[in-house]
């Protein structure tokens, strides 16, 4: 991916070059016509194109983004409500990311949603293991799948 944006810039700055206009407009045509070119090249490159990576990262902040508001509403209510009724819990979510910086950031996504915590991770073998405590967990397969199709897919769409 790093080779991708630096052959990208160094195709803009040829461009601005042969054009002899160093300004902002010709960069841009320059980058553009970089990216069009490493797009028909990808193939040859033997790396996913990385505009892909670009957008996914784009998709997991746009997705964290409404996953704290979505959280932050339920926690909400949960305050707000004149009668407390809700039930807190610690659950074990098995992760198929392989990666430290992955785990890491799963966990991290995980802690600064409201309501959730990650207290503990666990490596056995293979394996990671996640011990979450949330602070309504009426249903525990709901809340694994729920992280598993949410931050766990859009991180492996980043990574992989």
């Amino acid at each position: 991916m790093a080779f991708q944006i630096l052959l990208n810039l160094l195709i803009a700055l040829v461009w601005m070059y042969l054009k002899s206009s160093y300004d902002l407009s010709t960069f841009v045509v320059g980058f553009l016509i970089g990216l069009i070119l490493i797009f028909i090249a990808r193939h040859f490159l033997n790396t996913r194109f990385y505009l892909g990576r670009v957008w996914a990262v784009i998709y997991l902040v746009l997705l964290f983004l409404k996953e704290l508001i979505l959280s932050n509403i339920n926690v909400l209510k949960i305050v707000l409500s004149p009668t407390l009724n809700f039930q807190p819990g610690i659950f074990e979510y098995k992760t198929s990311l392989k990666k430290e910086w992955e785990v890491t950031v799963l966990s991290n996504l995980i802690t600064l949603t409201p309501g959730t915590l990650v207290v503990d991770v666990l490596e056995n073998g293979n394996e990671r293991v996640l011990y979450i405590h949330a602070i309504h967990v009426p249903n525990v397969e709901e809340a694994v799948d729920g992280i598993k199709n949410t931050f766990e897919k859009a991180i492996l769409e980043v990574s992989r």
